[in-house]
């Protein structure tokens, strides 16, 4: 695979994950910062979050597996 499509890829995936895990920090830490937002509101946020984050995780073994074993 390319250097830079794979570089592309991983960045993406690395930033999603980040992002879900700062979105789990933050309402399990600062759920007060969280505002006006119902009950239904955080729990889905929370859903939202830990399933971006496998999503991430999943995607992050796909790629590096692609490229190991060279699947074309």
């Amino acid at each position: 695979m390319n250097t830079k499509l794979y570089n592309m890829l991983k960045s993406d995936i690395e930033a999603r994950k980040c992002k879900a895990l700062l979105t789990l920090h933050l309402m399990d830490e600062k759920s007060v910062g969280i505002g006006d937002h119902s009950t239904d509101d955080f729990y889905n946020n929370a859903k939202d979050a830990i399933s971006e984050l496998a999503t991430a995780n999943d995607e992050l073994d796909a790629l590096n597996q692609y490229v190991e074993e060279g699947i074309s």
